[in-house]
This record gives structure tokens, sequence and C-alpha cells, in this order.
């Protein structure tokens, strides 16, 4: 079933205390336990968006992609533009994270550094809110 999962910046040098304004909301299938569905994936690609949000920045509107190579034979993403992979941003290990109110997950952002996200809200697409956490 299609989520929407929302992300907010963990505890970094730079914001000891994570940041709420800066974050994701991305719309992906996951399963009881948290975890992305490939096959679910596949047939509502279409449908799995990804808004990157920051403070004093436009958001970013693009899609979350499974493609082959890296560590599995594969691995999750977001692709800002179809013309180029140089804005695209890579998940750390997303196929066997869990996508659960409190957990963390790391993206690779396009200056190449990997940076943790709280996951801090769940909800199934086109439902209210179900779980917040501040």
């Amino acid at each position: 079933m299609l989520q929407r999962i929302t992300l907010h910046l963990g505890r970094t040098a730079s914001h000891p205390e994570g940041d709420s304004r800066d974050g994701y909301e991305i719309t992906a299938p996951l399963d009881a336990d948290g975890r992305l569905v490939v096959e679910e994936w596949r047939e509502a690609r279409d449908r799995c968006r990804v808004r990157r949000f920051r403070t004093g920045a436009p958001d970013q509107h693009g899609w979350l992609l499974h493609r082959a190579g890296g560590e599995g034979g594969a691995n999750w993403g977001i692709d800002y533009d179809d013309a180029s992979s140089d804005d695209d941003e890579v998940g750390y290990k997303l196929d066997r994270h869990r996508f659960m109110i409190g957990e963390y997950v790391s993206i690779r952002e396009q200056d190449d550094d990997f940076l943790p996200y709280r996951v801090v809200a769940i909800h199934p697409l086109g439902k209210p809110v179900a779980a917040v956490l501040s």
C-alpha cells in the first residue's frame, strides 16, 4: 500500500538538534514491517513521488527510483530531472531499512554527503495523518 513518509533532518554537526525544516516527503509502498516493496513500486512507480524541502530553497520535486547496481544488486534513489543524473540522490541500504516512526535512514545528497533523516510521520496515501513524531 502506498504511504506518505515524512523525514526530518537528524542530528548533524551543523544541526545538533536536527531540523524539521529540512527533509523529504516520500510516497512509496511499504510492507507491514515498514520496508519498501519493489513489486508494488513497479506497479505504481508514477505515483511514487518525492518532495525535498529545506529552509531558504525552493522545494524540489522528483520520483522515487529503484535501479540496478549498488550493494545487493540494486538501490533506491531520488531523481529530480530525467535529463540528468547529476541531481540524483541515493539512499543508504534503503532496501533493508525500516520506515517506522522514530527510525533513521541515510540519504546521499548531491554534494556526496550522507545525512541522517528521522522518520517522523507515515500515513496511507489519501488518508489523514496516522502518526506524527515531533
